[in-house]
């Protein structure tokens, strides 16, 4: 069982690196843990998630075993946050968790192309 919610991530990306330091700052009292997804087999009490799902959009696990995947997280991560619960108002207006969706997806797609390079030696590794 989980203490502490997890937030799986692409840790070979320099994009989503940069994302994931961005909430860290916010994060001042360590309330989430940050994972890199390759690494998610040292968490013990994480649900199985996928290779291909984790390739797809990060995933932010809650204690209690839920799980939110790609812009659907925004708002669980937001309540961890100080501050969060007043800016996750703007999450559930109409229309903006579909754009949010809609956003995030393209972006995790096109992630390589916003801050790493594939290797040309290895074409599988990103190198950030």
């Amino acid at each position: 069982m989980l203490t502490r919610p997890v937030l799986l991530w692409d840790g070979g990306c320099s994009f989503c690196r940069h994302w994931v330091t961005r909430i860290q700052r916010h994060d001042r009292v360590r309330r989430i843990d940050y994972v890199a997804a390759r690494e998610r087999h040292r968490v013990p009490g994480l649900p199985a998630i996928t290779d291909q799902a984790l390739d797809q959009a990060m995933h932010f696990v809650t204690p209690d075993g839920e799980v939110y995947a790609g812009g659907a997280a925004l708002g669980p991560i937001l309540r961890y946050l100080p501050g969060g619960n007043l800016l996750k108002w703007v999450l559930v207006l109409p229309g903006v968790p579909w754009m949010a969706d809609r956003t995030y997806r393209w972006i995790a797609r096109h992630r390589h192309e916003l801050g790493c390079e594939v290797s040309l030696e290895e074409k599988k590794e990103p190198v950030c």
